[in-house]
């Protein structure tokens, strides 16, 4: 059974939103999920996962679109680790509102690709909470990650 770590942040509530309905997709699909909390988690966690996903909101100062303050510890570990073999795939909420809509999805799926990790699905973002077409949106994004998965475990 393929297994899955899932670290959030949220400041809203949006994004754990966002995170536990990916965390039902992948188990209605088989996938053994652990859901943590960014500042609850370290990057080397993911070393144990099959599927890596990071789920985080933007935090905008009105000039850029930033990481969570609290997810910055757990981005700098993330770029220097090797999680070759491993699938990845970023998502998260942002607001329409701001120039640089939801960049920190982006912007960990930029640490996923040092690490040697392999893209599992293209980045998510998803405007405020989650709504009907997003759910479709987050169920297709599960999909995608399990498919490849299987793929590189043949």
């Amino acid at each position: 059974m393929a297994t899955a770590k899932i670290v959030y942040a949220s400041m809203t509530g949006n994004t754990q939103e966002i995170a536990e309905i990916v965390q039902e997709a992948l188990e209605d699909r088989g996938v053994e999920t652990e859901l943590t909390e960014i500042t609850q988690a370290v990057a080397g966690d993911f070393q144990d996962a099959d599927i890596c996903v990071v789920a985080a909101y933007t935090y905008s100062d009105g000039a850029e679109g930033l990481l969570p303050e609290e997810g910055m510890d757990f981005y700098d570990e993330l770029q220097s680790i090797d999680l070759t073999g491993k699938v990845y795939g970023t998502t998260g909420s942002g607001d329409r509102f701001y120039k640089d809509f939801a960049t920190a999805v982006d912007m960990y799926a930029d640490a996923f690709a040092q690490t040697g990790a392999t893209k599992g699905a293209e980045n998510l973002k998803i405007d405020l909470a989650a709504e009907a077409e997003d759910i479709e949106h987050l169920e297709a994004f599960a999909q995608s990650l399990v498919d490849k998965q299987a793929e590189l475990s043949k």
